[in-house]
């Protein structure tokens, strides 16, 4: 299969939708012979800050010398974005060489494998073949029964755990908590960001249950202000250094003081408070937890200055808690029409700010362009955010290729 063949039939897979469970993955990892003995693996669960710790990491370990592979989801752009070897993502003909065999191998299998399943399993056969020494891997839903959680790691990581997913994960912050936990496995250390008490209880019961060690990386903004420059904007990103520097020294990963200020200092991770030019931001925010953390992050670069939010989100979230986070930042909304699948419409977003905040000044636009360039007739800063796949969308549009958008519906 070429490299387009490749995704249309991994895309197809998406007709079995998500399937929470280890089987097929296990039957697969094994097929593979992945990961190699002694690949080390860092393993990341949580809410918000899963891909920015992971980042971290990843940098950090790379400024020592180690050569690395990093699994993250969903991809902005283009599905490469997913599997990267020492900062570089997979090449179009070797993504197409293992979905390739990946198919052949899982043809007749009943219950077939997932989109993620499948990804999952390329990039630990890419990270066996590319020789990686450290494998970073953020869980892709939840955590118990996310198909990465078929790996043995060195450590677990849990960043701060909230509402999402819900659909899936349960509807109180103990049952979420108790999916994410349970990436948590006998005699592996955790180190867990700062928890809400109800969240932080369930940690340390199932901890305890495993009989395994667990930190909870105190605040160390002060000690990253005076030690370290951390790349990625924002306070929260300060506490997900310090989460990250604690993963790496319970995972017993050496690393140099020099490395991990190296690492923080050049890591970068889009769609994260990205300042794309002097007015434009672009953020992935996409629940009331991260909405909270990005206007905050506001108002410590912009003051009391206001925003033109360009918002686009997805059906399954929660528009309302969303809103109320941001409204207080915005001057204006604007609403577009977006491609993805699962975008709630400008028409029901428009009727949740509305009953939020009557008096704001809205507006529907037919595509993310108009939008932007009605953005930009004003003199205000713009925020363009809701979600990860609209960001993907966005970051495509001002990269001038929007065509260079594949299919991000994981």
């Amino acid at each position: 299969m070429t490299y387009g063949e490749a995704l249309a039939w991994l895309y197809g897979t998406q007709r079995f939708g998500i399937k929470l469970g280890l089987e097929n993955i296990q039957q697969l990892l094994r097929q593979l012979d992945v990961p190699s003995k002694g690949q080390r693996i860092i393993h990341v669960a949580g809410t918000n800050g899963k891909a920015s710790v992971c980042a971290m990491i990843d940098s950090i370990c790379r400024a020592h010398g180690y050569r690395t592979g990093l699994f993250t989801s969903p991809h902005l752009v283009t599905y490469r974005e997913r599997i990267r070897v020492d900062g570089q993502m997979i090449e179009p003909e070797e993504v197409a060489a293992g979905l390739t065999a990946i198919r052949d191998d899982v043809a007749g299998w009943d219950p077939h494998p997932t989109f993620f399943e499948i990804t999952t399993a390329l990039a630990l056969d890419h990270f066996k073949k590319s020789s990686c020494e450290i494998i970073v891997l953020e869980t892709g839903l939840g955590g118990r029964l996310d198909a990465t959680n078929a790996l043995m790691p060195v450590v677990s990581v849990i960043t701060p755990i909230g509402y999402d997913h819900q659909k899936w994960l349960g509807n109180t912050l103990e049952e979420i908590a108790g999916e994410k936990a349970g990436i948590i496995k006998p005699g592996v250390p955790v180190v867990s960001a700062r928890q809400e008490r109800a969240a932080e209880n369930v940690i340390r019961t199932r901890a305890a249950e495993c009989d395994t060690s667990l930190e909870f990386a105190a605040t160390m903004s002060t000690v990253i202000d005076r030690r370290y420059n951390v790349g990625l904007v924002g306070e929260h990103q300060k506490e997900n250094a310090a989460l990250a520097i604690a993963a790496v020294r319970a995972g017993q990963i050496d690393v140099s003081d020099d490395a991990i200020a190296r690492g923080l200092a050049n890591v970068e991770w889009p769609a994260r408070f990205q300042r794309w030019d002097e007015r434009i931001v672009i953020d992935g925010a996409h629940n009331p937890a991260g909405a909270e953390i990005l206007a905050k992050t506001w108002r410590k670069e912009f003051g009391d200055q206001r925003a033109t939010i360009i918002l686009a989100m997805l059906q399954d979230k929660d528009t309302e808690g969303i809103w109320r986070a941001l409204a207080p930042i915005a001057s204006r909304v604007l609403l577009p029409r977006i491609r993805a699948q699962r975008a709630l419409s400008p028409e029901e977003t428009a009727a949740i700010i509305t009953s939020i905040t009557p008096s704001l000044p809205y507006s529907i636009t037919e595509s993310f362009g108009e939008a932007l360039a009605s953005a930009r007739a004003a003199s205000d800063p713009i925020l363009i955010t809701g979600s990860l796949h609209f960001a993907g969308e966005a970051l495509a549009e001002l990269g001038g290729d929007p065509d260079a958008l594949e299919d991000c519906a994981q």
